[in-house]
């Protein structure tokens, strides 16, 4: 099948059921992690941008759980900013990056564009759409990952879901669409990913940057702009990767997160989750040292004391702080005030991160981690290897979804809107329009 044909002619209804299930709750997921950052530094801040230089015309977007018009653009970089300003939104192994956080902020905008000028979109279309969206993402992160020498963040690829999503979403022609893909590939950002490990920022995984990028591109090739065919989807070198479309999908092959903080860190806080369940209560002042072996990349994070939200977040030893002295890590671990709290800081100044060769050389086909716990009253707690929870073999359950969703969500709605958003999108697949999820999603 060709990738044009995949675009416009996919059903929501024949992709496999459990692929459905894996989008329904992706989405679900990625909107708990938008609620959950609403009222951030960095999401305030990228509203005030937005709304001061992309204001409203012939196009016009609400903002993500704000309300506020202005251009789809501008949108854009809001929805992608405010969800990757809080690290919990699902991941890819091979593509090394993330879909969901730059294609769902897009897409809505886009939608919402067509719902402001009379254009109702259905729920199963919009699904089909964010289908495409997140599959074609995720491959041209791989095709990415297999010919760069460098290791990007998932802005870099990701603009281009949002191309073949907002493709079927316009109903572009072939040419049209090739263009856009051409334009996105070529004016897509570098991004770095190791220097924003090193040097935490609010610029994250570059999702805002991805998603501008997409709609960018759509909007040009509209506009007649010609573009540079995409090597990461024409290449002679990248073919393997759109082998199966409509068979195989790479959207099985996603993680989720059970907690807002970087991937590389969650097999830790996997480990000793399992350690703390087994041992009962341990608290902050029972620890001596805690020793994370760990691969090479991981090892590089650290951060046993993060100057802010992007430092703590992209560490390993703070937030595995977080969970051992205060039982959870959930926004408001990884936000304001706590970043200096003592309770967690005197833990994490116990914590040794080292890495080993073994389990380096599993990634980036394993993520892995083992911890060991020394305790005051000289008993030391040994995990075995451990990979992270919400990896497809060790799946999170509904009920854990629903109550990730729940925390991230209940930082800043009441339990009424809570439960109006999860039956929006429990009942999108049915929906003769995108009305009812528009407006949870959509409005302050």
């Amino acid at each position: 099948m060709s990738l044009y044909r995949f675009v416009q002619d996919l059903s929501f209804a024949e992709v496999p059921a459990h692929t459905r299930y894996l989008m329904s709750t992706a989405l679900l997921d990625i909107l708990g992690v938008a609620a959950g950052a609403r009222h951030n530094h960095t999401t305030t801040s990228i509203r005030a941008y937005a709304t001061e230089h992309y204001l409203p015309g012939r196009l016009s977007s609400r903002l993500l759980f704000d309300g506020r018009p202005v251009h789809p653009l501008g949108a854009a970089w809001v929805g992608g900013f405010c969800i990757d300003s809080l690290d919990a939104h699902e991941g890819h192994f091979t593509s090394k990056g993330h879909a969901g956080a730059t294609v769902v902020p897009a897409l809505l905008a886009l939608v919402d564009a067509c719902r402001a000028q009379g254009r109702d979109i259905s729920g199963a279309e919009f699904m089909a759409a964010l289908t495409v969206g997140y599959e074609t993402a995720l491959r041209a992160g791989v095709a990415l990952m297999d010919t760069a020498p460098e290791y990007h963040a998932s802005g870099a690829f990701s603009g281009l879901g949002v191309v073949c999503g907002g493709a079927r979403l316009l109903g572009l022609d072939e040419d049209t669409f090739l263009h856009a893909l051409g334009i996105a590939e070529y004016f897509g950002p570098r991004c770095p990913m190791m220097r924003l490990v090193d040097f935490p920022t609010m610029l994250r995984d570059a999702h805002g940057a991805g998603a501008y990028a997409g709609l960018n591109a759509l909007f040009m090739a509209q506009a007649g702009i010609t573009g540079a065919p995409a090597a990461t989807v024409e290449a002679d070198g990248v073919k393997h990767c759109w082998q199966g479309l409509g068979q195989r999908w790479e959207i099985d092959a996603q993680y989720f997160k059970p907690w807002p903080v970087c991937r590389w860190a969650q097999p830790a806080l996997t480990a000793v989750t399992a350690l703390m369940a087994e041992h009962g209560d341990i608290k902050g002042s029972d620890i001596e040292q805690v020793r994370v072996e760990t691969f090479h990349e991981s090892m590089r994070l650290q951060g046993h004391f993060p100057a802010n939200a992007d430092e703590a977040q992209y560490g390993l030893a703070f937030p595995l702080a977080a969970l051992i002295s205060r039982g959870q890590v959930g926004p408001n671990e990884v936000t304001g005030d706590a970043i200096h709290a003592e309770d967690i800081l005197a833990v994490s100044r116990r914590i040794d991160i080292v890495e080993a060769e073994d389990l380096s050389a599993r990634f980036p086909g394993e993520i892995l981690s083992r911890v060991s716990i020394s305790l005051k009253d000289g008993q030391v707690l040994q995990s075995p290897v451990t990979a992270a929870k919400g990896d497809p073999a060790t799946a999170m359950t509904r009920a854990e979804f629903r109550d990730k969703f729940q925390r991230l969500a209940l930082v800043n709605f009441d339990q009424a809107r809570i439960d109006a958003i999860i039956a929006a999108v429990d009942t999108l697949e049915q929906a003769p329009d995108c009305s009812g999820l528009l407006e949870q999603v959509l409005n302050a």
